[in-house]
């Protein structure tokens, strides 16, 4: 592969197609350069498991679609009461779907 890109520094798409290859072939042989593993919060778990989105989460909690991804990110922290509405929503998804249904 040449070295060489154009005359703005950027590659060709050839050079791009054969960077793509490269890295193909190194991630097969495992030999990535890093693996991140991303691990889910609670929050997030008990998202899942009632199969809704941020938007539908948020309003069956009542809370605002922002505190909860706050929360999932986890710059910040449920309170105590909120703590315990994740853990309902975890354990009993259906009831948190329900909670949906009513605010319709």
């Amino acid at each position: 592969m040449s070295g060489k890109s154009n005359s703005r520094g950027k590659l060709t798409g050839e050079q791009i197609g054969e960077k793509l290859l490269k890295s193909v072939a190194e991630m097969k042989s495992g030999k990535a350069a890093r693996a991140t593993r991303v691990e889910r919060n609670e929050v997030v778990a008990a998202r899942m498991k009632t199969g809704l989105s941020q938007s539908e989460f948020a309003r069956a909690l009542r809370i605002s679609r922002r505190t909860l991804q706050e929360w999932e990110q986890g710059r910040r922290k449920p309170s105590g009461s909120a703590r315990t509405l994740i853990e309902i929503a975890y354990r009993h998804p259906e009831v948190i779907a329900e909670s949906l249904e009513e605010t319709e």
